[in-house]
């Protein structure tokens, strides 16, 4: 029967006729005459541009967006029910909350695109056929969310739907994905490295062969999921992770040794070493001085440290991702390599410190991740941030004076003055 269906005929759209529709949308969020909203349900999209569009609320529902380009267009609460999307470009797009129910998403670059709370489950759109009655309308002889080969680097998935999406190999590197429901979501060969599950619902989950390396899976529910041949190399769970278990070390006691040795000028107690130790189980060291801390390769994910002393620490590949570091004195840390994605650095010093009136050791965090991290009003004088991750990176009042940023990714970052900035 599906061979004597007629095709689904869409409306093409040029590029002239798709901007005067967007005029027309813009003219209603500015509450001007003449606004209407933007409806481009059942109409044929595919390669034309929309980058930088306001385009909230829009309606795309089934609609043809076969290399469609949305860089960095405005789509929250937007209609994408049953929408043909395949290599779609939508970059540093703004989904919150966007209806992707049934989106054919094969193929596309969603890199960095926020998509809080978004709707992508199962879906499925029909259309009036004159022998059949009605059928269902397909993207490729596919009728579920699909993102085969998609790429979600880095996106904001948190809280977003995406129970029975199939995702089979799509790429999710550092996304956040927090409290994320991927119910029966086939997420076979699918690369999650570096990125934060925390509190997401997995149950029924395929993983087969997934690439988990380094992805937060504390408080997930992994009830019936499969994950047969999954990479799970330093993934962070709730009992275990790629450091030492911290019960074989009296760490309590270890780090007050270390903050009374560090307050007496080492009268008293002695330095503590926590290389590739696992620090969650501590919950808060708000306010300790550990200057000096050696804790290479150590995990301190989700850890309070608010007003921290961490001065000339060693911290080289440790793992600090949504850690509270607000107002903590890094200055002179050795921060290479260290992952700090989503962390709070608000007001923290990681400036240079003084050894002697003529000797100052700035900071290093060459190489480091601070994806999405919030810097706000922190002190980066003379930082060494050659190479960092600073995508989506938060530094309104950072100051910047005399950083080095050579080969600083910061695409999308807010509030950067590179200007007092080497590059």
């Amino acid at each position: 029967m599906s061979g004597m269906a007629e095709p689904v005929v869409r409306r093409r759209l040029n590029q002239q006729e798709l901007d005067a529709i967007c005029a027309r949308h813009d003219r209603l969020w500015s509450a001007r005459p003449g606004g209407a909203r933007a409806v481009f349900a059942w109409m044929d999209l595919s390669g034309l541009d929309l980058r930088g569009r306001n385009l909230a609320d829009a309606d795309f529902a089934a609609a043809c967006m076969i290399g469609t380009d949305l860089t960095g267009a405005r789509l929250d609460n937007a209609t994408f029910f049953g929408a043909d999307m395949q290599d779609a470009v939508l970059v540093d797009a703004q989904l919150r909350r966007a209806d992707l129910r049934g989106a054919c998403l094969r193929g596309a670059d969603l890199s960095g695109a926020d998509l809080f709370e978004a709707d992508l489950r199962e879906g499925t759109i029909a259309a009036a056929d004159p022998r059949l009655g009605f059928r269902v309308v397909e993207a490729r002889a596919r009728n579920a969310t699909q993102a085969q080969g998609a790429c979600l680097a880095g996106a904001n998935l948190q809280r977003s739907k995406m129970t029975g999406v199939v995702a089979v190999a799509a790429d999710f590197t550092d996304a956040v994905m927090k409290d994320c429901k991927l119910v029966r979501a086939n997420l076979k060969q699918a690369t999650f490295k570096g990125a934060d599950l925390a509190g997401a619902d997995l149950s029924g989950a395929d993983l087969s062969g997934a690439d988990m390396r380094d992805a937060v899976l504390v408080g997930a529910n992994c009830t019936l999921w499969r994950a047969d041949g999954a990479n799970m190399d330093g993934a962070l769970t709730d009992d275990r992770s790629g450091g030492s278990p911290l019960g074989r070390l009296p760490a309590a006691d270890m780090l007050r040794d270390h903050a009374t040795w560090c307050e007496t000028g080492g009268a008293e107690g002695q330095p503590s070493v926590f290389d590739g130790v696992d620090l969650r189980a501590l919950k808060s060291i708000r306010g300790f001085n550990l200057t000096a801390l050696s804790a290479r390769g150590g995990v301190f994910y989700g850890l309070d440290m608010e007003g921290v002393q961490l001065q000339g620490a060693h911290l080289e590949g440790a793992d600090l991702r949504a850690c509270n570091l607000r107002r903590a004195d890094l200055r002179g840390a050795r921060l290479a390599g260290a992952r700090l994605n989503g962390a709070d650095l608000r007001q923290a010093q990681l400036g240079p410190l003084m050894l002697s009136a003529e000797r100052l050791l700035p900071a290093d965090m060459s190489g480091a991740c601070l994806r999405g991290a919030d810097l706000s009003g922190a002190d980066l004088r003379q930082a060494n941030l050659s190479r960092a991750e600073l995508s989506k990176a938060i530094l309104h009042g950072a100051s910047l004076r005399h950083t080095d940023l050579t080969g600083a990714i910061v695409t999308g970052a807010q509030g950067l003055n590179s200007s007092e900035a080497s590059r």
